[in-house]
């Protein structure tokens, strides 16, 4: 993966075999993602590179981080929940994000008719790391399947071990239960996460 910003803008990200390529999504882009690079730095913010990607700071605190995909490239904001975001113009970033925090573009005039409210973006998470205020936390309950419910309820060992688990690991397993859309893979999901439920671990945990 690349560690100088100007490679993303010149090769990608280098996480796939298009890095490189004209296929890559950075390059089909290309344009958009420079046109908003230049905002970010006339801002006066720091340019890194955090998780393969463009990432603009201030202060030491993480500001927003460019992305390009095959369909559009963005701007994400870091702690969106932070942002004032008066004409509701913020998409999620992805299907589990708890507060919008994205502006997604698929033609670079967007940019122009955005960049006032890319600014003011901007700029309130600039004041914000300045003062070190932190984002308000945002709790969302997530429906325990049936079957987990089941399994609990006939498990103590797991019921116990599964109570015991930190939130987030709680929610991991809700998370990747809930994408089933069948009852019988969510049962042999169950089945498969038992053993790393009784000793601790997140689904994602190895």
């Amino acid at each position: 993966m690349i560690t100088d910003p100007e490679d993303f803008f010149t090769k990608g990200c280098g996480r796939c075999a298009r890095f490189g390529t004209p296929d890559c999504a950075s390059q089909l882009w290309s344009y958009g993602l420079r046109r908003l690079r230049r905002i970010c730095l006339d801002m006066g913010l720091e340019e890194t590179v955090k998780w393969a990607h463009p990432t603009y700071l201030h202060k030491g605190r993480n500001i927003a981080i460019l992305g390009a995909f095959r369909s559009d490239f963005r701007l994400s904001f870091m702690n969106p929940g932070l942002l004032n975001d008066a004409e509701g113009v913020l998409e999620p970033q992805g299907p589990n994000s708890r507060v919008p925090g994205a502006l997604r573009f698929t033609d670079v005039a967007q940019i122009s008719e955005m960049e006032p409210v890319i600014r003011d973006f901007l700029r309130q998470l600039m004041e914000h790391a300045e003062v070190g205020t932190k984002p308000p936390k945002v709790l969302v309950e997530i429906q325990m399947p049936d079957e987990l419910v089941e399994a609990l309820d006939t498990d103590p060992e797991l019921a116990e071990a599964f109570h015991g688990l930190t939130p987030g690991r709680q929610r991991s397993y809700l998370f990747n239960l809930n994408q089933a859309k069948q009852s019988a893979t969510r049962v042999a999901r169950i089945e498969k996460f038992r053993d790393k439920i009784i000793a601790g671990k997140g689904a994602m945990e190895r």
